[in-house]
């Protein structure tokens, strides 16, 4: 159990960096202006079970976060309120509906509460790198790619962050999980099939209007030889023989993606693949035609928890964000 809880924390501090990427390039593929990408990898992560909380009624919240900054490895404090501001602009654009908005606020401010409860002492809560744009975005970068809009749209986002940054998701009277992503391929995932280990509350759920985002399904092109690099260098794996041979069926989780494959003989698993040969999404197909992969996609991010695109498509359809957050994190509850 101490091995799992150990490995737990270690994951999902490297995912704290690894989130609001996913927000930010769906924005950026929709034709918002965002600042310029950086790179990331994603990590394995959660628990068999879901640990003790380590914080319960009045003391549930921080009115600081421990991030880490990502270059300097300097543990920084920051204020909730600008964290979460910060936060939910890296992950949506601020035309996005209001309810979507205030159901990414929770997520973000929650999912912080449950790195801070299953982290190790003297470290940070999570990991950003600010000055690349990675985790949250501080007020200069806002006003920076804000420009002239940044008064109206500051004033937006604030009010909808403020008026529910006294909640946080609970499961069992303790900050959730509430891990976040892109768009799926129609229907989340189990967090057991990408990470491991299962939470509760992280289970498959419908988001058939993902069917209907932008750049859902999307192919890419890589030839052998960049195949071959990226095998070896993500994988270890030396590819041999022709390229037709390297892969075969894959077998399916129950919500679609990948579960595992043959690579080059050896039992790979579809979100171990995706990392490698950095794919949009676990659920892919992949085609060889001569000396080039033809690999799509469909949605995009680790598939586990709320699609962003889905809270938006909810939103539009009268939901609101408690409706939101209730359908991606069953079992949850909202405590103030």
């Amino acid at each position: 159990m101490k091995k799992a809880f150990l490995l737990l924390c270690t994951a999902l501090l490297l995912l704290g960096s690894i989130l609001p990427l996913a927000g930010y390039r769906l924005a950026r593929q929709a034709g918002t202006s965002f600042p310029e990408d950086s790179s990331s990898s994603e990590s394995s992560s959660p628990s068999s079970s879901l640990p003790e909380a380590a914080h319960s009624g009045a003391e549930m919240d921080s009115d600081i976060f421990l991030v880490t900054d990502q270059t300097t490895g300097e543990i920084q404090q920051v204020e909730k309120r600008a964290y979460v501001i910060g936060a939910v602009a890296a992950e949506m654009p601020v035309s996005w509906p209001d309810e979507a908005l205030k159901a990414q606020a929770v997520a973000a401010h929650s999912y912080v509460l449950y790195c801070r409860d299953h982290a190790a002492p003297n470290t940070g809560w999570l990991t950003a790198d600010p000055a690349r744009r990675q985790g949250y975005l501080t007020d200069a970068v806002l006003r920076s790619y804000w420009g002239v809009d940044y008064e109206a749209n500051y004033a937006r986002l604030s009010a909808l962050v403020d008026s529910v940054l006294g909640q946080v998701l609970c499961y069992d009277d303790a900050p959730a999980g509430t891990s976040y992503f892109a768009i799926s391929n129609g229907q989340t995932e189990a967090s057991e099939t990408v990470w491991g280990s299962s939470l509760p509350y992280l289970v498959p759920v419908d988001s058939s209007a993902d069917r209907s985002a932008d750049h859902y399904e999307y192919t890419v092109h890589l030839s052998s030889a960049q195949v071959s690099q990226q095998l070896a260098s993500g994988l270890g794996i030396t590819a041999s023989g022709s390229p037709e041979s390297w892969f075969g069926p894959s077998s399916l989780t129950s919500s679609g993606y990948v579960a595992s494959l043959s690579v080059c003989g050896q039992p790979i698993s579809g979100p171990a693949l995706r990392r490698a040969l950095g794919l949009r999404s676990a659920c892919f197909a992949i085609t060889c035609q001569g000396d080039e992969f033809a690999i799509t996609t469909r949605g995009y991010g680790h598939g586990v928890g709320m699609s962003q695109w889905g809270a938006k498509a909810m939103a539009e359809q009268g939901a609101f964000y408690a409706e939101i957050l209730a359908h991606y994190f069953p079992g949850t509850e909202l405590q103030e």
